[in-house]
């Protein structure tokens, strides 16, 4: 009996040396895994949507040595009916109104300020996109009509295969893919959980071998359709993201603050949602849009592709909200009215016949509830003919 007794001690303690290892070794890992766990707790989520580069495996992005690009100050914003309910019904954290290319109303809430660094979510979708435009302005990518195993020859065999550039671009790919953010098992969040343990984002995307239709019949919101997109421009130009992006994209804006990029294990970057920039940025980038790619005197992004990219073009349902090239426009928009939107009440509204950019951030648990989104629509038009 006592033998028996000590063997099951000497088991134990050695289980429990494995585990002490185990966790010492894969700290970083398991850290990073708890944090996708609780990223979106209510006691948590402001204070982790401005702090991700203490999260998740990050790599900087240098803004350049150019000057910040002013933004002037206008007249003060008379906010519309209904604006403070609005603040704290969605949650808003952060709200930048320019007008003409003047700020005329910049505030922060929930304990954020101007300095931090927010999380853009799926609004990185449409910084992506620019680049896009740019290397097939340069003709390092020959049409969007090519097949993306083209570029990416691992996506040979995969759900990818046969897909065009112009149907990840329009999210029309046909892979079957769950967006569900609330189902634990939900491939979104099973891709999260390979961010969070350093495991490669490029293999997770070959490795789905599903389709629910023919790529360009049907639009479909998958995220990873945006992760291709990055796979083909590293493939056509050899380089990262966010090197590519901090030359061509970055530097030229004179942007405040230097932004990061969240990337896997294998520093490939989160493209799909993994950009962090201060608010006033986000703003800049929005009104480089509304000026159709110019800023500064200098055409950063093609006017052609802006004007394609901003367009409804994705086979989405008659009456729903419409897709262009990775920016979204209403079912109602008129000319010029487009943004980039990401989970949890993250955008860059703009309405060009107006003049207006607005650059919001939030922490909105409720963003999925229905008629979220048609809210901060409603209010952005509110704020943009209160001008």
């Amino acid at each position: 009996m006592r033998s028996l007794l000590k063997w099951t001690q000497r088991v134990l303690a050695m289980l429990i040396l494995a585990a002490v290892v185990l966790v010492l070794w894969k700290k970083e890992e398991i850290g990073r895994l708890l944090a996708v766990n609780s990223l979106f707790a209510e006691d948590r989520i402001v204070a982790n949507f401005s702090g991700m580069d203490g999260l998740f495996l990050t790599v900087p992005m240098n803004r350049g040595a150019g000057p910040v690009s002013p933004l002037p100050r206008g007249p003060a914003m008379t906010p519309p009916d209904g604006f403070d309910t609005w603040l704290t019904d969605r949650a808003v954290t952060a709200l930048l109104v320019l007008k003409d290319g003047e700020i005329r109303h910049e505030d922060y809430y929930r304990g954020t300020g101007p300095d931090d660094r927010r999380i853009s979510w799926s609004v990185a979708k449409s910084y992506l996109s620019a680049m896009m435009g740019i290397v097939l302005e340069e003709g390092t990518i020959d049409s969007l009509d090519d097949p993306v195993t083209k570029y990416v020859p691992a996506l040979a065999g995969s759900a990818y295969d046969g897909t065009t550039i112009l149907n990840v671009l329009q999210m029309a790919s046909g892979v079957s893919f769950d967006e569900d953010y609330l189902d634990f098992n939900s491939d979104i969040n099973r891709m999260g959980r390979v961010l969070a343990l350093g495991q490669s984002m490029n293999g997770f995307a070959a490795g789905l071998r599903d389709r629910f239709t023919e790529p360009g019949r049907q639009w479909q919101y998958v995220s990873i359709d945006t992760h291709v997109i990055g796979m083909v421009i590293a493939g056509a130009t050899g380089r990262s993201i966010p090197d590519l992006m901090q030359e061509k994209l970055i530097a030229p804006m004179g942007l405040e603050a230097d932004p990061l990029y969240i990337t896997d294990g294998h520093g490939t970057a989160f493209v799909l949602g993994g950009l962090n920039l201060t608010t006033r940025d986000y703003a800049r980038f929005g009104q480089m849009f509304l000026q159709m790619g110019e800023w500064n005197g200098q055409q950063i992004v093609p006017i052609d592709w802006v004007a394609a990219s901003t367009e409804p073009s994705a086979p989405t349902a008659p009456g729903a909200e419409q897709y262009g090239l990775q920016w979204w426009m209403a079912p109602n928009a008129p000319d010029g009215e487009f943004y980039g939107r990401g989970i949890y009440g993250q955008y860059i509204y703009i309405n060009r016949a107006k003049g207006i950019v607005i650059a919001a951030n939030g922490a909105d648990r409720a963003f999925r509830a229905q008629g979220a989104n048609e809210q901060n629509i409603a209010m952005f038009r509110r704020i943009a003919d209160a001008m």
